[in-house]
């Protein structure tokens, strides 16, 4: 009750004395999702540890340390706690997916697919799981599955949010193979699904920049924050130096380390300076 109305330390002293009372792996897991809350991952981590030496073997526990190690964007050590899962639990959902994520985004779309192609075996069919599997089979070359992976993503679709990121994904594809056209009329349906998708507008403004349209460029670039960098360039190419140092600028504040903003806004200081 106490964890529910956000009394966190009232909460951790009462778990506390609950684990003195009685070890139980409910109990770890309530009071390192206390630790989580106060934003304490390090500590949470170490109960999880601590957890393990009295429980050998927990998939709840191993699992819980992968999920902080995730969060706090150390995927490698994630991804060798999700392996120490599937070692006690071959059939763990989250951790394949998790495993297949991993291999996908570090460039290995090949062994992403076995661990997708796992789960579609072991039963899982939604939108989600077809949705990677599209990408995968498109990185991987598997060109023949790509789109029916795609449709059947779309038909799963219990969301116009899940549907939007079907649509995304297939604007990716048509730029991919160099189709234009469709790649736009895809990022035109995502918005049409979900209005506030940022990316879509990105890349929306570059397709229509290719096309010389520098009106929609603007329009298309200018809602959205997270499109900063991208209106800023715009600008840039145009020749509206000021409004380009305005975006430089909030691309910046959104984005702090992003190399190419600092190196771009360098380079506008410089020929403010020579004039």
């Amino acid at each position: 009750c106490l964890c529910r109305l956000g009394l966190y330390r009232e909460a951790e002293k009462q778990f506390k004395s609950a684990l003195k009372q009685q070890d139980m792996v409910d109990t770890i897991l309530y009071l390192a999702k206390v630790y989580v809350r106060l934003d304490q991952p390090v500590t949470a981590l170490n109960l999880f540890k601590q957890g393990l030496e009295r429980f050998p073997g927990e998939v709840t526990l191993i699992c819980g340390i992968a999920r902080i190690y995730e969060e706090m964007n150390n995927i490698s050590s994630a991804a060798e706690y999700y392996k120490d899962v599937l070692k006690q639990d071959n059939t763990h959902v989250e951790a394949i997916a998790c495993i297949g994520s991993n291999h996908f985004y570090s460039d290995q779309p090949e062994i992403a697919l076995r661990f997708y192609r796992r789960l579609l075996q072991m039963g899982v069919y939604n939108c989600q799981l077809f949705n990677n599997l599209g990408l995968c089979c498109f990185y991987a070359q598997q060109y023949d599955m790509t789109l029916s992976s795609f449709e059947r993503a779309l038909f799963l679709a219990e969301n116009e949010e899940e549907t939007a990121d079907v649509w995304y994904n297939l604007g990716h594809v048509a730029v991919g193979i160099g189709d234009l056209n469709l790649a736009y009329q895809c990022f035109k349906l995502t918005l049409v699904n979900n209005n506030d998708y940022a990316e879509a507008y990105n890349n929306l403004a570059v397709l229509e920049m290719r096309k010389g349209h520098t009106e929609q460029v603007s329009a298309e670039s200018q809602p959205k924050q997270n499109a900063s960098f991208r209106h800023f360039v715009f600008n840039k190419c145009v020749g509206d130096l000021q409004r380009s140092y305005t975006a430089a600028q909030k691309s910046e504040e959104a984005f702090p380390g992003h190399v190419d903003t600092q190196q771009l806004i360098k380079q506008l200081k410089e020929h403010f300076a020579m004039l």
